[in-house]
């Protein structure tokens, strides 16, 4: 949440950079944490002063041209105010007085950038003079010797041209890092594509089977006049129901990758067990352990659709009787569905949520199932926060269902 008022002294004071604000006149204004920690200043030593007077540069190398950068400093500052637009310093040496020492100069080197800030009538009114000291870093290049800088204009600009190389070496080391990110990407698309590329395959030949049947069935129809018609459209239509079902299946899964999530609201997992049930005609026994007020954010449609999915693999494989369980372990709401059918191995409780996979003992059971019912509830789960998976139980199988709690 954006505050309604920003305290941009409190702003510019805990800025990194080290800045300095000054007036046309190169009066200091302001300086920020970071500029006074670098120059080893208090405010009161720089405020309400003239920036050449509270760092006059070293009167003892006079005659030294890469030593002049209070001239250099000024000049720079004068362009600005006769421009209006920023200027950016090549590197340069400036020493500056010890603090506590009068008199007393310390070899600096700077990076330099002076900024205008421009009042409504387009004139500067203040500078801010923004300065990295990079002293220590050209040391460690190795262009100092016991007397200090090797003296020469060609020796501060080949450290300069060093500066500008670290800096390359480091945006290449991001392009570096960028291009194995975009490569990583590419692979997961590709990976994508390719499961996309298998599902269209696979569904095809499932939608051969039942297309197959009825064409048989149309063509027994027309050939042989005299057959028993009920017969063969009680084929036809189961058939035609196969048909439906993996159509359904397949538009939901294109639904649930391609479309935002539906609209979500508060959903009581035990009451929706309850009507679910009410709506489902199971030809199994269902025992059904229901905690109350165990809520959570999501669509109902979808979580029904999920729920049913379930019971519908449950009442598949199960022997006597179907346990559904909701309770709450937060931050979490659990939902369980129980079968006590020939359970699922270890090394298949995942392979059980890939699309189109069927198990053998799927297979035999139910021939016409589409196997995308247990991947559509597991992408329904994912879309609201949740994990759809298969967990290990003494006898038969067991799927748990966990969604985040709503507060």
């Amino acid at each position: 949440m954006v505050p309604s008022e920003v305290d941009y002294r409190a702003v510019f004071m805990a800025l990194a950079a080290p800045l300095l604000v000054l007036t046309p006149d190169f009066v200091v204004v302001g300086a920020n944490n970071s500029y006074l920690e670098m120059t080893g200043r208090g405010l009161e030593d720089l405020v309400g002063r003239d920036y050449f007077a509270v760092f006059p540069g070293n009167p003892n190398v006079p005659d030294d041209p890469d030593a002049q950068g209070a001239e250099r400093l000024r000049a720079s500052l004068e362009r600005v105010c006769a421009t209006g637009e920023r200027h950016t310093m090549p590197l340069q040496r400036y020493d500056i007085e010890a603090s506590g020492r009068p008199g007393v100069f310390e070899e600096r080197y700077w990076s330099t950038i002076n900024i205008p800030v421009l009042g409504p009538d387009g004139e500067v009114e203040l500078v801010v003079h923004r300065t990295e000291e990079v002293t220590d870093f050209l040391r460690q290049l190795g262009r100092f010797d016991e007397r200090g800088v090797t003296g020469t204009r060609t020796e501060l600009e080949a450290a300069g041209t060093d500066v500008f190389a670290h800096a390359l070496q480091e945006l290449n080391e991001r392009l570096k890092q960028t291009q194995r990110e975009q490569q990583e990407t590419t692979s997961a698309l590709q990976e994508v594509i390719e499961r996309q590329r298998r599902f269209v395959f696979d569904a095809s030949h499932d939608l051969r089977n039942p297309i197959t049947g009825l064409l048989t069935e149309l063509e027994v129809a027309i050939s042989e006049p005299h057959t028993d018609l009920h017969q063969i459209l009680s084929k036809l239509m189961l058939n035609a129901e196969r048909l439906n079902d993996i159509v359904a299946d397949a538009l939901e899964i294109a639904r649930l990758e391609t479309a935002t999530p539906a609209a979500t609201e508060l959903v009581d997992l035990g009451r929706l067990v309850v009507d679910e049930l009410g709506r489902r005609a199971l030809t199994t026994t269902v025992l059904a352990q229901l905690d109350d007020h165990v809520v959570v954010k999501a669509s109902w449609i979808r979580v029904a659709r999920l729920l049913c999915n379930l019971l519908a693999n449950a009442e598949r494989h199960t022997a006597t009787a179907i346990e559904i369980v909701v309770t709450a372990a937060p931050p979490e709401a659990v939902l369980e569905v129980i079968d006590d059918g020939p359970g699922i191995a270890a090394a298949d409780r995942e392979r059980v949520f890939e699309r189109l996979c069927r198990l053998e003992d799927a297979s035999r059971r139910d021939p016409g199932g589409s196997g995308l019912g247990l991947p559509i509830a597991r992408e329904i789960a994912q879309s609201y926060g949740g994990h759809l998976y298969a967990a290990d139980h003494p006898t038969g199988a067991r799927f748990v269902l966990r969604l985040p709690l709503a507060a």
